[in-house]
């Protein structure tokens, strides 16, 4: 085993360990396995350096740096346009370990599998094998060139740009939205300055930093989007209709890193609450509204926040969710189960390591998995069986409100429709609605359905604003659990429907 494993393992826990103790301790011990004397050629060393693998407990430094690993995130100010660069320099290096993983998994099945010895007892003895200790050298020195040049540009940016730090252009805070979606876990377990912290926003796109008080709605993104994508369109800006409605009503915007385990961006939301009701004891009700991902991590932190018995959960009144996928998304079970299928195929299935690059955010959205206890005691980077996922319940006394939508622009029951849904997920699985334990039991009056809404525009969506708008105007006082659910259409169609 070689220790850039170690790194994209998503059972360590996320850290700011570069100024820990044990951590520093930890890599100057394994930097001295693999540095020569500057004295000595490099060639002469190398097979020297390579039989000193053998020493190393690679399972008591993966424990070692698990337990040294112990904060939430690297930043804890947005993400700004030196951060992007640092964060390139060493995302460039970390690119390039991945490829050498990929290119030695090749070359370990094509060499084992003609062989018959493609069996776990034959790949453990790969890894301390003259061949296997060549590949971990390489990602060793690979890692450490990214991180030393990632250092210059730290120390040149504390030194020559603090005086005015310049913050990220809104084209490329997208591309770091996207980035984080797609590998914000990677970012973090490698401390890439790209990993983007939880934080609030306000209106006008700053830090929330003033004092609160009243009634505060929050509004929280989907996968691979940012507080900004609320905001996207100027006519068609939920946050705006909301404090329009209600102008005693302060929005805030989320902003998360949407690569990072639901479960951990829960916690870190329920954290995070509890904050700001501590710093702000006049706030009175918190309405939370969450587009697709947003929605898992709004009911993950309520899940969290019911079992620490933490004071910010008393004060929310409604629970919204758009087009979030409850009990899974379509697209993340399709590519799991053609990653499956090349895994099977001779030759091929080294190429299955590709599908392990995406984040576990994605991964977490196969099942709609909320709680840790869905991947936490399994090896690697998966989670449990639909059908053995830990049911997550809504906490009682809040109003929830469930929003789906549909391509199709009329409406007909049929299995097509509701597996179609928005194009990533289904009408079910965005209404909580499930044959099992893990069902949620929201009213009929409290769902509605939007037809020839996809599943990104339910955010810009007239009807859904008004809706979403109306029931936190009605704030619990009308009995919807009394009506039928709700079937939005078109204005066009009205007539035909």
């Amino acid at each position: 085993m070689s220790s850039p494993k170690v790194f994209y393992n998503d059972g360590v826990s996320d850290s700011d360990a570069q100024n820990d103790s044990s951590y520093t301790r930890t890599h100057h011990e394994l930097d001295a396995h693999f540095v020569p004397d500057a004295s000595v050629p490099l060639h002469s060393h190398l097979y020297e350096q390579i039989d000193q693998l053998e020493a190393i407990d690679m399972d008591e430094l993966v424990k070692l740096l698990a337990d040294s690993n112990d904060s939430d995130e690297i930043n804890k100010t947005p993400v700004s346009l030196a951060d992007f660069f640092e964060g390139l320099a060493q995302l460039a290096t970390m690119g390039v370990v991945e490829i050498t993983e990929i290119v030695e998994a090749i070359h370990r099945e094509v060499i084992l599998r003609p062989l018959g010895r493609f069996n776990d007892k034959h790949l453990n003895k790969w890894s301390r094998g003259f061949t296997g200790r060549i590949y971990g050298t390489i990602r060793h020195v690979m890692q450490m060139v990214g991180n030393n040049l990632a250092s210059v540009l730290r120390i040149y940016k504390n030194l020559m740009l603090q005086k005015s730090v310049q913050p990220l252009p809104g084209s490329l805070k997208k591309l770091v939205n996207v980035l984080n979606g797609v590998m914000g876990d990677h970012l973090v377990n490698n401390q890439n300055a790209l990993a983007i912290p939880m934080m609030l926003y306000t209106q006008d796109g700053k830090p929330q930093s003033e004092s609160l008080s009243g009634r505060i709605a929050i509004l929280c993104h989907g996968l691979c989007m940012s507080h900004l994508s609320w905001q996207a369109q100027a006519d068609n800006d939920l946050g705006e209709a909301i404090h329009i409605s209600q102008p005693d009503t302060t929005v805030l915007y989320l902003d998360y890193n949407t690569g990072r385990r639901i479960s951990r961006s829960g916690r870190k939301f329920s954290q995070l609450l509890q904050a700001l009701v501590d710093e702000n004891p006049d706030i009175s009700q918190i309405d939370l509204v969450g587009h697709s991902m947003g929605g898992l991590v709004s009911r993950s932190a309520l899940f969290y926040g019911e079992q620490d018995r933490l004071d910010w959960i008393k004060r929310v009144g409604n629970l919204i969710t758009l087009g979030s996928p409850h009990h899974g998304a379509v697209l993340e079970r399709i590519g799991n189960y053609v990653q499956d299928i090349i895994a099977k195929l001779p030759f091929a299935g080294s190429l299955a390591k590709l599908g392990d690059m995406r984040s576990a955010g994605i991964i977490d959205l196969r099942h709609g998995s909320i709680r840790d206890a869905d991947w936490k005691a399994l090896e690697g980077r998966s989670v449990l069986p639909q059908d053995f996922r830990h049911p997550a319940r809504l906490p009682s006394g809040i109003k929830t409100y469930f929003v789906a939508s549909a391509l199709l622009e009329t409406h007909y029951d049929s299995k097509v429709t509701d597996l179609l849904g928005d194009s990533l997920v289904s009408v079910a699985s965005a209404l909580g609605e499930d044959d099992a334990e893990h069902a949620l039991f929201v009213p009929d009056g409290h769902k509605a359905v939007f037809y020839g809404v996809n599943h990104m525009n339910l955010i810009h969506s007239r009807r859904v604003r008004e809706q979403v708008v109306e029931w936190l105007l009605d704030n619990g006082r009308s009995d919807y659990a009394g009506r039928p659910r709700i079937h939005s259409y078109p204005r066009s169609l009205d007539v035909a429907v």
